[in-house]
């Protein structure tokens, strides 16, 4: 019961305080110089993780500290009521170099995150983080009299590049075979591996976005019992603490009380944020869109005011089309990364063809085919970049579906890589979706703990309130109170990105241009330009919703040209034949392929967590990074 009442003491000084939301994921810079894994696997079939991390924070910023995502579920042979559970325990935090090692533990999903340094502190340079833990239950009964340890040291959801990345295994038996897998999510290139005890492991680097995996195989007699530890929610219990009736009542008022202050200081206090932090900076003195010049400097100021803006018949100078929807809704959503597709298609990098359909009930299909690009096409950028590398990462030709369950890895990381070029080009202070992700994060942390409190709360604290002798339960009432604060913290923390005068002055140009694409119309266009004004313009309005009304618009200018005897070509990015509604059905097909590319990229395989439970890294046709149960990424925040 001592563990309920640090909760609501944890959870009062969270709502009065505000807890600051994590920082931006790992800049350009970071790296994490050498990372030392040590696995200590015990004959109850549980590992004991010592990570040792020498962390190379960006040169010329502060940092509060690092933080490591430990996996603790995984699907269970595709049940979608029950998952596979790893206890996580036994957290210990060291810094040979002086860092701050205060420790928060969160609950991120599948995750655990634990969040090391000091909110009030911040570290610089290299520093030294040594981190300890235990996780039950790890090991796998491969069936066939061997037992495997198959685990991701480095989950590809790592956001740091790593290297000299070396890693131990020890048993109570040597390790009779050894494997090692690195790369991105599915790769299956080898790393160095050497059996015995400890079995060895080393990788010489990873970037952001790649792990690697290891596989380790023992004669299960080694080990006890290994019985995974399948879930499907979370118990309760009673610790049958009894207080006398004074104090009962006075704790029951001290949570009503919470439960009608929590929320109240939820809402003050995120209001305050919300207005100090989360509105827009804007130029004062300049028409709206407009920058100073170069050397000049010219006042902010914030506001939730949107100006109005002129028609402009241009996209923002150098402002992609992926780019354009991220600052506008000021996330890099999906839609922008399919809109990309479309745009290297425009300039050079590939072509798209759309597949016959083989069936009266099969799905659109679409071939992508790389290309090289002209000599006058303009650079990628690393978004940009990594996701034409990822599309074509077995060859030159690829089919869209052929990406399926393949691909979410790379999606992860090339939206990264978009939200992180919108805060490098000076259009937020912050990351948007760190900063939205750290709120939200924090307001389902308090629906979560209001949710445990008002279901369970009665009967783990009935010792003490059981002679509370009030109207309601006053559990029920903290609890409710909790989870509007949570809901409080979640629905203001969306509000807390925002752009600065930059940021705003290229959104007043990116509305502009949005209102040429939704009034342009026909006879504004020349012949002779329409078919490039149309491709170049396409995934502009793919983002904005806006592909439709575009490609009818075009349809009435090659309609209106036919009737004077000329032709408006074809785009040569599109490989195939006109359908009977010309622009309109390409225009049409473009939002369908976006929408099929957007369910193909966001798909994922079955989870891995059930490795070793009916195949493993050596007797379920080989293995490859990512596919090992647990494992561990991190950041700096």
């Amino acid at each position: 019961m001592r563990r309920l009442r640090l909760l609501y003491a944890v959870l009062l000084a969270a709502a009065a305080l505000g807890w600051a939301a994590p920082n931006a994921l790992a800049e350009d810079g970071e790296l994490v110089t050498q990372e030392r894994l040590s696995y200590a696997l015990t004959s109850e079939g549980s590992v004991q993780v010592t990570e040792e991390l020498t962390w190379r924070f960006p040169p010329g910023e502060e940092r509060h500290g690092i933080y490591r995502d430990v996996q603790v579920r995984a699907g269970y042979r595709d049940q979608e009521n029950q998952y596979r559970y790893y206890e996580l325990s036994e957290v210990r935090v060291s810094s040979p170099s002086g860092a701050p090692t205060d420790i928060s533990i969160l609950d991120e999903g599948a995750y655990k995150r634990i969040r090391i340094g000091s909110p009030s502190q911040t570290v610089t340079g290299t520093q030294v983080y040594i981190v300890e833990y235990t996780l039950d239950g790890v090991l796998n009964d491969i069936g066939d009299g061997t037992a495997e340890f198959y685990y991701n040291i480095v989950d590809s959801s790592n956001n740091v590049p790593i290297e000299n990345i070396t890693a131990t295994v020890s048993a109570p038996a040597p390790a009779a075979q050894v494997r090692c897998f690195f790369g991105a999510f599915q790769d299956d290139k080898a790393c160095t591996a050497t059996a015995g005890n400890p079995a060895r492991f080393s990788v010489a680097r990873l970037e952001a976005g790649e792990g690697a995996t290891v596989v380790a195989s023992y004669p299960v007699s080694t080990f006890g019992p290994l019985t995974p530890d399948i879930r499907t929610g979370d118990p309760g219990a009673n610790d049958g603490v009894v207080v006398s009736p004074q104090v009962s009542r006075g704790l029951g008022l001290l949570a009503l009380g919470g439960g009608i202050g929590f929320p109240l200081l939820a809402a003050a206090g995120m209001g305050m944020l919300a207005w100090r932090h989360g509105r827009d900076e804007q130029y004062v003195g300049l028409t709206p869109g407009l920058v100073p010049g170069a050397g000049e400097q010219a006042p902010t100021t914030r506001t939730t005011r949107r100006p109005t803006v002129a028609v402009q018949f241009t996209p923002p100078p150098g402002v992609q089309a992926g780019m354009l929807g991220t600052l506008v809704d000021e996330s890099a959503d999906v839609v922008d990364v399919t809109a990309t597709v479309v745009e290297l298609a425009v300039r050079g990098f590939l072509t798209i063809a759309k597949t016959e359909k083989r069936g009266f009930f099969a799905d659109d299909d679409w071939i992508l085919t790389r290309r090289q690009p002209p000599a006058t096409a303009l650079a990628l950028t690393p978004y940009e970049q990594a996701l034409l590398d990822g599309i074509f990462s077995d060859g030159d030709q690829v089919q869209l579906s052929d990406l399926k369950n393949h691909f979410a890895g790379t999606l992860s990381h090339v939206r990264t890589l978009m939200d992180r070029e919108a805060t490098d080009r000076g259009w937020f202070r912050r990351s948007p979706e760190s900063v939205r992700s750290g709120w939200r994060g924090l307001g389902f942390v308090l629906g979560v703990a209001g949710a445990f409190v008002a279901i369970f709360g009665s009967s783990v604290a009935a010792g003490y309130l059981g002679d509370a002798n009030l109207p309601l339960p006053p559990a029920l009432i903290l609890g409710a109170g909790l989870i509007v604060s949570g809901i409080i913290v979640f629905v203001l923390g969306t509000r807390m990105p925002a752009r600065t005068a930059l940021g705003s002055a290229m959104l007043a140009q990116s509305r502009g241009f949005e209102r040429y694409l939704a009034t342009a119309e026909a006879n504004q266009i020349r012949f002779e330009e329409a078919q490039d004004t149309f491709s170049r313009y396409l995934p502009y309005a793919i983002v904005l919703g806006l592909a439709d009304r575009w490609a009818k618009v075009f349809a009435e200018v090659a309609a209106a040209a036919a009737a004077a005897g000329q032709v408006v070509p074809m785009p040569t990015w599109w490989v195939g034949s006109w359908g009977p509604g010309g622009f309109s059905d390409l225009g049409h097909s473009m939002d369908s392929f976006s929408t099929a590319a957007a369910g193909t990229f966001i798909s994922t395989p079955g989870s891995s967590g059930t490795s070793g439970l009916g195949g493993g890294g050596f007797s379920g046709g080989g293995g490859f990074s990512g596919g090992g149960g647990g494992g561990s990424a991190g950041g700096s925040w």
